[in-house]
């Protein structure tokens, strides 16, 4: 295992960054100075957050997977907790987990979200060898399950950013938009809900399945010798990566409903864990929970796993206190298609907000059922999709 300071960390390069994830299957990001002077439980707690001097432990370990993305997140959380905790350790373990080491094939065709999880989970409940005992875990909510396993619990989800999918084109691309390019031409995507939707609006392109961590799909895209002509990536990931530069176009809701809690960082932790529930009520986003368990009560509701189309789209008004959703449910080759829409008043100053949005989701569920969804679901034959059909 190798061990950096966090602050060496942020200021390598992107080059040396990936040098150094792909020299270590596990990296361990040390606040050195602070850990040197860890303050007692008491002190830890100091900030006038309404706690008990002895509810915050002086150190908080925080888990994630090992790719650039990951890792920034990981920080990202970091920083808002040491924001209302400043005196309280956080080490962060970022490791590989099986999602990252299979490169070569769709999520959808080896287990789905799953991978992304499973490692981590153990260090949830107990330490291993050199693994220190974790006491929260960072994920992109998409990638989480919906139904975690019972030792768990989503503990918070902090405030989105952009949720919306973006096209990328390659570098000195002449084109700026999808309906400009020439037909035939290759879209890199390996997510089903993207191709699906595209291939309604665009039926003269072809779509590609593109692995990889985001630097390595841009890596692909720019090389010269590239069969694509752009890809479609999480406008999230590429914004909190410093690469909002390379976004040609945010694609609205028109074009691409993007997934279940795209956008928003979701913390595991283990079940009823009271403590790391105090700390985490500091850095959730309400407005950002709201919508994203809004979703994630349709898809679960729908049970639609890590890749399967469907597409949603929510906005919160805090004036009138309304949520809007729309949702959809495409088949793969984008023939089929199931659409509808619900709101409702969620005020999120009180105590049931969450469980309204909960119901609001299982509203949407509900009408889309009725207009043929899980009949669209159900046809889906994953492993019957090769790399191609994405």
């Amino acid at each position: 295992m190798s061990s950096i300071p966090a602050s060496s960390y942020l200021h390598m390069s992107h080059a040396e960054l990936m040098k150094k994830s792909q020299t270590n299957s596990t990296l361990l990001l040390d606040d050195d100075s602070m850990i040197k002077s860890v303050p007692t439980a008491s002190s830890a707690s100091s900030a006038s957050n309404g706690f008990k001097s002895t509810t915050i432990p002086s150190e908080i370990h925080i888990g994630g997977r090992k790719s650039q993305l990951a890792v920034a997140q990981s920080l990202l959380v970091k920083a808002q907790i040491k924001q209302h905790f400043p005196n309280v350790s956080c080490p962060i373990l970022a490791l590989t987990t099986l999602g990252d080491q299979v490169q070569n094939k769709p999520l959808y065709s080896f287990g789905g979200k799953s991978l992304w999880t499973k490692e981590l989970e153990i260090l949830l409940l107990q330490s291993l060898g050199d693994y220190h005992k974790l006491d929260l875990i960072v994920h992109s909510l998409k990638d989480m399950p919906t139904n975690l396993p019972e030792e768990f619990e989503l503990g918070c989800i902090t405030k989105r950013e952009d949720p919306s999918d973006a096209l990328v084109m390659a570098k000195d691309s002449p084109y700026s938009s999808l309906g400009e390019l020439p037909s035939g031409s290759i879209v890199g995507t390996s997510s089903v809900r993207r191709s699906s939707q595209l291939k309604r609006h665009y039926p003269h392109l072809r779509f590609e399945s593109i692995r990889g961590n985001l630097q390595t799909r841009l890596r692909k895209l720019d090389d010269p010798e590239t069969e694509f002509k752009c890809i479609i990536l999480a406008t999230a990931g590429l914004v909190r990566m410093g690469l909002g530069d390379r976004i040609t176009e945010r694609l609205n809701c028109k074009v691409m409903m993007h997934a279940v809690g795209q956008g928003a960082l979701g913390i595991e932790i283990r079940k009823d864990d009271a403590v790391m529930k105090q700390v985490l009520k500091q850095i959730e986003d309400k407005e950002s929970a709201a919508r994203c368990v809004a979703e994630r009560s349709l898809m679960r509701s729908l049970e639609g796993g890590c890749s399967v189309p469907i597409g949603v789209w929510t906005e919160y008004d805090h004036a009138s206190k309304q949520l809007d959703f729309k949702g959809m449910v495409n088949s793969v080759n984008g023939e089929k298609v199931v659409q509808s829409s619900v709101c409702g008043v969620i005020n999120l100053e009180e105590d049931d907000y969450k469980q309204k949005a909960e119901e609001l989701g299982l509203s949407l569920a509900k009408k889309l059922i009725d207009l043929g969804a899980k009949e669209i679901l159900d046809e889906i034959n994953f492993a019957n999709i090769n790399e191609k059909d994405e």
